[in-house]
């Protein structure tokens, strides 16, 4: 049957590129899609970078915030009459709520169009941000945080289904490599403008800026993004989110809070047995669903299962490290000022900011395995830097260590992100793109909350348990970089 937004198709403009694979507009009133059509023609401007930039920047929006509290964690908890162990959920909840829920927002996506997905995520996104800055005990903030990284978790999917939609296989490294930026380096973007901003205003305002941020990118892109097609007969895996869910979330909870409950305690252990028969129970699920939470069957497929399983561990040492350099520097270490802590930190997402485009343009000749390891090995080099980092390490040291963070996923996520897409049917893109987020955020839950662990002993004049957990990180980024030997490079150079 012919939809109705098969027949209102506007006649392109021709100074404009026709959006191909599958993004159309819908021109119920043309003067609109005219008036964009002009002003794009005039500043000249690829309609399709357009797109990126608008659904990067509601990425942004949602995702800078997730990790923003890490700097504060004690301050709030004073605040709140909590501490910090239990406080710390309002970092994991958000994190792992960004990558469980992601997948059914692909779907979701799928189903009724990703722009509409993606102006959904960023209305509740605001107003749960707002609810948040408005928190008034440990339990409100993180259940009101949680719920805005679940709301903003739909702007993944959707931007990867555009991203993926917009561009042909050659030309996604440059997207890409923003969208990498974006997704790694907004959270570290918003620890280093946010740490001084939260000395003087407090971490309210930080929430507050959030939601008019979310409700200004939101206008822009109903203005803006075009509509994409819809898949006919897409399901939600319920079961499927539903054990998901509850196996990382038990899980996590009893890595982080085995040391303080007694690693053999009713409660770790009944945490770690529920997250085992959950996890099971999910891949059962999965097995058998119509419609899978996870296409099994595509971790068969070798520029899948490697690109995202090297991603999840890089991932791990680089959140998990990202998480712990606010508390060496900080109160429990070193003893540094926070807007000192956040200036120190910046040169990790500058640094990404800076390799990622140029990356892209090497990995073209050198192929994505190469990029891929030896990204990975940024970050290992990274993690082995900050295990020295001590009493008396010059700031320039400092520097180099937080460097070398970016540096590495910098090189490796655009390449292997790329080769993954590629691995994929187009019309599965919103899935692949809900999985790979998914995958990817479970290894930055599990890194924070295993080298938070790690080091939960350290204090100001024993800095002793960051070194190691930053070798258990310089470890796990190490088999990722084994692992993406294994992807087989897409393009062929001479």
């Amino acid at each position: 049957m012919t939809s109705r937004r098969d027949n209102l198709q506007p006649r392109p403009d021709p100074t404009i590129p026709i959006l191909s694979g599958g993004v159309d507009e819908l021109g119920v009133v043309p003067w609109p899609i005219v008036l964009r059509r002009r002003i794009h023609a005039r500043v000249r401007l690829d309609y399709r970078w357009a797109v990126v930039w608008v659904v990067l920047s509601g990425l942004f929006a949602v995702g800078f915030t997730i990790t923003l509290l890490v700097v504060t964690l004690e301050s709030i908890a004073t605040e709140l009459h909590s501490d910090v162990g239990v406080l710390n959920w309002a970092i994991v909840g958000p994190m792992l709520a960004f990558g469980v829920v992601g997948p059914a927002f692909g779907k979701a996506g799928d189903l009724w169009g990703h722009k509409r997905v993606f102006l959904g995520g960023l209305f509740f996104a605001a107003v749960f941000a707002a609810a948040s800055a408005l928190a008034w005990s440990a339990g409100t903030l993180i259940l009101f945080r949680t719920l805005s990284a679940t709301a903003g978790s739909a702007c993944g999917p959707s931007a990867m289904a555009y991203i993926n939609r917009l561009f042909g296989p050659e030309e996604r490294m440059r997207p890409l490599s923003v969208w990498s930026f974006v997704t790694a380096g907004g959270p570290v973007v918003g620890v280093v403008a946010g740490a001084p901003l939260v000395d003087s205003l407090g971490w309210r305002f930080i929430f507050w800026v959030q939601a008019p941020m979310c409700v200004l990118a939101f206008l822009i892109a109903l203005w803006l993004l075009p509509p994409t097609d819809r898949v006919e007969g897409v399901r939600f895996d319920v079961w499927g989110s539903a054990t998901l869910g509850i196996g990382a979330a038990s899980l996590l909870a009893g890595i982080s809070q085995g040391r303080a409950w007694g690693w053999t305690s009713v409660a770790t252990l009944g945490c770690f047995a529920i997250s085992a028969v959950a996890l099971t129970t999910f891949v059962r699920v999965e097995q058998r669903a119509l419609a899978p939470l996870l296409v099994l069957s595509w971790f068969r497929t070798r520029n899948i299962v490697f690109p995202v399983l090297s991603q999840m561990l890089t991932n791990f040492a680089y959140m998990g490290g990202f998480v712990l350099v606010p508390q060496l520097l900080g109160e429990r270490g070193l003893g540094l000022e926070k807007g000192t802590v956040g200036l120190l930190v910046i040169a990790r997402p500058l640094a990404f900011s800076i390799i990622a485009p140029l990356a892209a343009l090497v990995t073209v000749r050198v192929g994505e395995r190469v990029a891929g390891v030896v990204g990975a090995l940024g970050v290992v080099t990274s993690m082995v830097l900050w295990s020295q980092v001590g009493v008396g390490s010059a700031y320039a040291f400092i520097i180099t260590a937080s460097a070398f963070s970016g540096i590495g996923l910098g090189i490796a996520s655009p390449a292997l992100t790329s080769l993954m897409s590629s691995a994929v049917d187009e019309k599965d893109m919103g899935v692949a793109g809900a999985m790979q987020q998914l995958m990817t955020q479970l290894g930055a839950v599990m890194g924070s909350a295993v080298l938070v662990t790690v080091s939960v002993t350290a204090s100001e004049g024993n800095v002793g348990p960051f070194h190691t957990a930053f070798l258990v990180g310089a470890v796990v980024a190490g088999v990722g970089a084994l692992v993406a030997l294994r992807v087989q490079p897409m393009l062929r150079r001479d």
